[in-house]
């Protein structure tokens, strides 16, 4: 929110006399996915194999398939038809294929996912599309064999009585 976003563009205006600055928010900074270590831009068309660590962002077109345990942004321009395999996705474009999100998916409107997604956490805006199957995988901590949803299952305090 508060210092996370950059100036993009700045342009002087002679008959006015003024500055304009326009400046737009960092979605990776947003998304706590750091700096960008590969772009795939808009009208770029790419098919085969990405594998990779760190933060990659997608605005193009992609067939193939996604390998990493880092982050992937997925713009809303953004087409892929792949097998994905990735640490965390965050997505507003169109995704075709079996996804699987070791940490986490957060599908942003208007994104569109038609196929499996396994994620042990998925978030997902009103106004995505979503048509497929979801296996919420085991997250990293184990929840103890001797916690309920109500709460500790303890034995019955019973005396044994012999005779």
């Amino acid at each position: 929110m508060w210092g996370q976003e950059r100036i993009i563009e700045t342009s002087s205006s002679e008959q006015e006399g003024e500055k304009v600055i326009m400046i737009a928010a960092n979605p990776t900074i947003a998304e706590g996915a750091g700096d960008i270590c590969a772009f795939v831009g808009k009208g770029v068309e790419f098919k085969g194999t990405i594998t990779y660590s760190g933060t990659v962002k997608i605005d193009g077109y992609l067939d193939g398939e996604i390998h990493t345990d880092g982050v992937l942004l997925i713009g809303e321009e953004a087409v892929i038809q792949a097998k994905i395999t990735a640490g965390t996705i965050v997505s507003k474009g169109k995704v075709t294929g079996d996804v699987v999100a070791k940490e986490c998916e957060k599908l942003r409107a208007p994104a569109v996912m038609n196929g499996s997604v396994k994620a042990p956490l998925l978030s997902m805006e009103d106004g995505v599309l979503f048509n497929g199957a979801l296996e919420m995988a085991h997250s990293v901590r184990e929840i103890p064999r001797e916690l309920h949803a109500v709460g500790m299952i303890m034995p019955p305090n019973i005396k044994r009585v012999n005779g």
